[in-house]
């Protein structure tokens, strides 16, 4: 029996690294190839010009390793110390490292290639398979299923191994063909391997439950994965070997919101580390819920907890506050995250653009896109489009007019129908017909129908010219396009009523009926001068139960201020009497025992003025039934975030109270009027003495 002489060979740093990895593969368990935790073992003795490498050592590991030195057989049974120096560059060298297990590793690596390419049939697998020769073991055929990616014909080459081999964990065979079906994202077959598993009396361990609730989540099948991980106590497997962020994850794209709050609180009650992905996913599980309140509360727990927020945490923490319209606190999260040293990526950029932009947040939002176009960072037309939609909102028609040319200019972006619409809207809303209508022949000219919007917002635009013909044209070309009205388009009709001369209303009559007929039974009821006090205001009320809720307030709003221009004081009263009682209009009135307001934000000038007039009997009745008036009233107009509306509504309102020599004076808050107890009081009286 002659001793087992270990090797030392001269090499490089580069010859050092490779050996390095070679002793790693030859020190690995069959285990480690299909993601178990294992401790690998390597015995290395290195100096600055040599290291050694024990073909002992690699037989302790259960591998075998046949070489032939010196004419000869090495055995395992010595236990010499004395070592052979062999040139690194000499047959020997070579022919050992030929016969180590890292070359019969890539060996196999190669046959699972040429498995993964061959015809899904068993006569085809075996044949491939039978080129290993008859000394195949466990741990090659853990290699190659390991590293194929053709389910069909890794299923095959399992059944091949599960014959021919005597198998000391059949249960690491399968998990590594879970894993196959797995990268296949064939959710169907893992089941059916699972069963096979159960009827071959395999017992499935913890990497198998875990290979199936990963798979699962992969397919975007959550309840399956909450499936799968309850199911882990009834075969003796313990839960807390899958990853909880996985499962809290899992639970709440499921929704079932409450267990996995309840892994959360299990986490932290075991005292286990709760990492970023784990925050990361109860934040998006409280923003997909529209708990928002929820994902700061996670926010401010990652930080007493110090654990360091990453990008996709502050990204998704912007995201949700975009969706809650709270963009005071995405600036606020930003600032974080630069101060933490966090830099922005396009995803970052986008979801503060959009918090900014839902919104109304006009110039945050253009702030944006301009360090984004300084720092290079892509736009798409999406965020342009929302950006459009924003300044069409709020009417920033010059800012609206560059971005615009910025995104025919970017190359990269080409208009559709939503940023036609959008500028159409923009110049619609400031009565430029020449703008408004060259960008509609440029929208046709790019091959695009006109849509119910960009008609809808186009009869905008001439109603605010005053050219009723050319709305009766475009209505007719709706119908001529086979278009059907939708609501917004009638309460654009609408609209245009309250702007149309009084002599030209007829012609827009008979367009309201045909898009609407309750609609127009109201509107002829107000030209026409019904006396039936019943009959209007029953006619409005059923206008206002067919409607959608969302257009009920301008549709009040329009039909208020054609009887204020036609001098219908009482219709435009019952209107107002009619969307309180319907609550279209809420808490147009505060009262206190120190304030008493009008609040007139968000409405149209007719309800403004009519809301005034309404107020001011109010206040008047509550003088004469000697009811003290509180210290303070005041109306409010609101901020003014529109350059269109808000602000408009201010002077207008403003100039009405100066016509009436009213005692409100304008407040340091904007669109707030204010005035004294007994400065309305003295006012009031003097409007009943000449009244």
């Amino acid at each position: 029996r002659t001793a087992v002489v270990p090797l030392v060979i001269s090499r490089s740093p580069f010859a050092l690294h490779r050996e390095r990895i070679m002793a790693r593969h030859l020190c690995a368990s069959p285990s480690a190839l299909c993601d178990y935790h294992v401790h690998a073992r390597s015995h290395t003795r290195s100096s600055s010009r040599s290291s050694q490498f024990s073909v002992q050592d690699s037989i302790n590991e259960g591998i075998q390793i046949h070489a032939d030195l010196e004419g000869k057989k090495l055995s395992s049974s010595s236990k010499s110390k004395s070592y052979v120096w062999v040139n690194p560059d000499s047959p020997r060298a070579q022919q050992l490292r030929k016969q180590s297990y890292v070359l019969r590793y890539a060996s196999l690596v190669d046959v699972a290639r040429a498995l993964d390419s061959c015809v899904a049939a068993q006569e085809h697998v075996s044949k491939v398979l039978m080129g290993l020769g008859n000394n195949v073991i466990e741990q090659d055929a853990v290699v190659i299923l390991n590293n194929m990616t053709n389910s069909d014909t890794a299923l095959l080459a399992l059944q091949y191994f599960l014959h021919s081999l005597k198998l000391a964990k059949e249960v690491i065979l399968y998990n590594v063909t879970l894993k196959v079906l797995r990268k296949r994202r064939d959710l169907d077959k893992a089941h059916k391997l699972f069963d096979e598993m159960l009827h071959r009396g395999v017992k499935p361990d913890n990497v198998t439950f875990l290979t199936m609730i990963s798979c699962c989540r992969i397919c975007n099948m959550p309840d399956k994965a909450v499936e799968w991980f309850e199911k882990m106590p009834a075969f003796g497997c313990n839960p807390d070997f899958v990853p909880y962020s996985a499962m809290i994850d899992a639970y709440g794209r499921a929704g079932n919101v409450d267990r996995a709050f309840a892994l959360y609180d299990h986490a932290r009650t075991k005292g286990w580390r709760i990492d970023v992905v784990t925050f990361s996913t109860l934040i998006q599980i409280y923003g997909n819920t529209g708990n928002f309140d929820g994902c700061l509360n996670v926010y401010e727990e990652m930080k007493a907890l110090k654990v360091k927020p990453n990008l996709v945490i502050y990204n998704t923490l912007l995201a949700a506050m975009g969706r809650a319209k709270r963009p005071w606190q995405a600036k606020n999260i930003y600032k974080d995250m630069i101060t933490n040293g966090i830099a922005p990526n396009r995803g970052t950029y986008a979801a503060l653009l959009q918090a900014f932009c839902r919104a109304r947040y006009a110039e945050d939002a253009i702030k944006v896109y301009k360090e984004m176009k300084a720092k290079g960072v892509e736009f798409n037309f999406i965020l342009y489009n929302a950006l459009l939609a924003t300044c069409a909102d709020v009417g920033y028609v010059d800012e609206a007019v560059q971005i615009y040319q910025e995104m025919k200019s970017s190359g990269t972006c080409i208009p559709d129908t939503w940023t036609f619409s959008s500028m159409i809207t923009i110049y619609s809303c400031s009565g430029q017909v020449t703008e408004a209508e060259s960008v509609f022949n440029e929208m046709v000219e790019a091959g695009f129908e006109p849509t119910i919007f960009i008609l809808t917002s186009l009869i905008q635009c001439y109603g605010k010219a005053n050219r009723t013909d050319s709305v009766v044209r475009t209505f007719n070309r709706v119908f001529e396009l086979g278009i059907a009205p939708d609501d917004r388009f009638c309460g654009c009709l609408l609209d245009v009523m309250t702007q149309t001369p009084k002599e030209e209303l007829s012609k827009l009559v008979e367009c309201v009926a045909k898009a609407n007929q309750k609609l127009g039974d109201v509107v002829k009821i107000l030209l026409e001068g019904e006396k039936s006090e019943g009959g209007f205001k029953g006619a409005a009320s059923e206008l206002f139960d067919i409607i959608s809720t969302d257009v009920r307030k301008g549709y009040c709003n329009c039909l208020i201020d054609l009887c204020v221009n036609l001098s219908l004081l009482d219709r435009a009263c019952e209107l107002l009497d009619l969307g309180l009682t319907s609550r279209i209009y809420t808490d147009m009135q505060s009262k206190t025992p120190t304030q008493w307001y009008l609040h007139l934000k968000s409405v149209s000038l007719g309800v403004a003025l009519t809301s005034l007039h309404v107020w001011m009997n109010d206040l008047m009745k509550a003088i004469e039934g000697g009811e003290e008036l509180p210290p303070v009233l005041g109306i409010n107009t609101g901020g003014g975030k529109n350059r269109n509306s808000e602000k408009r509504l201010a002077g207008l309102v403003e100039a009405h109270l100066k016509e009436l020599n009213a005692p409100f004076h304008e407040a340091v808050k904007a669109g707030w009027f204010l005035t004294t107890n007994s400065a309305a009081k003295a006012w009031l009286e003097s409007q009943k003495s000449q009244g």
